[in-house]
């Protein structure tokens, strides 16, 4: 399959400038360490001092900018292509022209690492392009894709039932998740993009399980039991989980690196040096929330994982408790975002324990390939299970779009049963 080509992050055709190098380092940095980097830490590895380094950019906001907008114009190369190509379907299946056009997004996501990561947050920046740039969706990306599944289901590849503007913004959204590397980790990244969409297109399962058998099994149940315990701490009597319920708000609307302990103490009525004794420091504050957070994702999976029900049951299951915990637990999971934008990529999360998850992912795939439960193969098991678990997450405006129910039958309708006609 050709595979469109992807400009490198930070401009790589501009000659070699100073600036470009600038911009190059500070993606690299940014991409490997997080947002905190700092200025002095970009000159530093471009081998310049750090005053010299305003004579290119004004601020670490500027850099940010210069960065986003290189994203998004690739972005528009890349969908802009992807339509030009339309129309030449010589040797080419429609399996290979969304994939091609999933290639390229995920290319794009991983040359703009420190962009994406940027993308997928809420800007606490009172910069208002920064702002503008950070919550800009990929929409010419998205038109294309769905210009490329409406060619799909002409050819009949897709079944005519399905809904092929969700389906697009699924796939895209997929796509760029490859881009993070706790979800690519070492595999290549044609690899990870192609087995995504196959998921995603195909299905894991070899049956075609209905929703009246998946909403009875064992595994469904447990989840319901286990979600109908969960509670918010806002209503908790003791004062260290009415901090971490106040904290949760003020992170979610001001943003983690916006918000301090002043702010949390003010908000909660209590004084600055008794937060400091409940909680300790901010970050000691966030690992609390995101450990409380993590806790109830786990219940879910110790009870789904251990009921006598089959794989693609406990998959199912599985993606219920996470579709439950982002509408219940939204404050969270934005939390556990910006902790992760915080932090180096590839650093697991606190509060989900993925170490854990994947292995029992990788368990669970194992038993259903032996079985011929799961028609879906790769060499690399790791590869598999970090592909399913994040297939297994539906994306938040998804959920808030269309509900937890609906957003379910659409994880069912996809990564379990296939969208392809058979």
């Amino acid at each position: 399959m050709g595979r469109p080509q992807v400009a490198r992050a930070g401009r790589a055709v501009d000659g070699g400038s100073r600036r470009t190098e600038i911009l190059q380092t500070a993606a690299s940095l940014i991409a490997t360490s997080g947002l905190r980097t700092s200025l002095g830490e970009i000159a530093d590895a471009a081998g310049i001092l750090p005053g010299s380094l305003y004579h290119h950019f004004e601020s670490k906001e500027a850099i940010l900018v210069e960065l986003l907008r290189d994203y998004h114009a690739d972005l528009d190369r890349i969908a802009e292509q992807a339509l030009e190509r339309l129309d030449d379907t010589r040797s080419r299946s429609a399996f290979d022209r969304i994939t091609d056009l999933g290639v390229g997004i995920a290319r794009c996501a991983v040359a703009h690492r420190a962009a994406l990561q940027l993308s997928f947050y809420e800007s606490a920046s009172t910069h208002p392009e920064l702002t503008e740039l950070t919550q800009r969706r990929p929409t010419a990306v998205m038109d294309a894709m769905l210009q490329t599944l409406r060619a799909a289901r002409w050819d009949g590849y897709l079944r005519a039932d399905v809904d092929l503007p969700l389906l697009a913004d699924r796939v895209c959204q997929t796509m760029l998740q490859v881009g993070l590397d706790v979800m690519r980790h070492n595999a290549a990244t044609d690899k990870v993009a192609i087995l995504m969409c196959r998921i995603l297109l195909e299905g894991l399962a070899t049956g075609a399980p209905t929703d009246a058998e998946l909403d009875s099994s064992a595994a469904f149940t447990a989840a319901e039991q286990v979600i109908g315990t969960w509670r918010d701490d806002a209503r908790a009597d003791d004062k260290a989980a009415r901090v971490r319920a106040v904290a949760r708000s003020e992170f979610g609307r001001r943003g983690y690196e916006n918000t301090t302990i002043r702010d949390i103490a003010a908000a909660t009525g209590l004084g600055t040096g008794t937060v400091y004794r409940l909680i300790g420091s901010k970050d000691q504050l966030l690992v609390s929330i995101m450990q409380s957070f993590g806790e109830k994702i786990a219940a879910g999976w110790t009870e789904v994982l251990r009921s006598d029900s089959s794989v693609i049951e406990k998959l199912d299951a599985l993606s219920w408790v996470n579709t439950n915990v982002l509408d219940r637990f939204g404050d969270e999971f934005r939390i556990q975002l910006a902790w992760m934008r915080q932090s180096p990529p590839d650093t697991p999360n606190p509060g989900w324990m993925f170490a854990a998850r994947l292995r029992q992912i990788k368990s669970l795939l194992t038993e259903a390939i032996r079985s011929g439960e799961i028609r879906i193969d790769s060499r690399s098991k790791e590869m598999l299970a970090r592909s399913v678990i994040g297939i297994g997450w539906v994306p938040e405006n998804i959920l808030r779009e269309r509900g937890t129910r609906a957003s379910q039958l659409h994880v069912r309708d996809t990564s379990l049963r296939g969208v392809i006609q058979r």
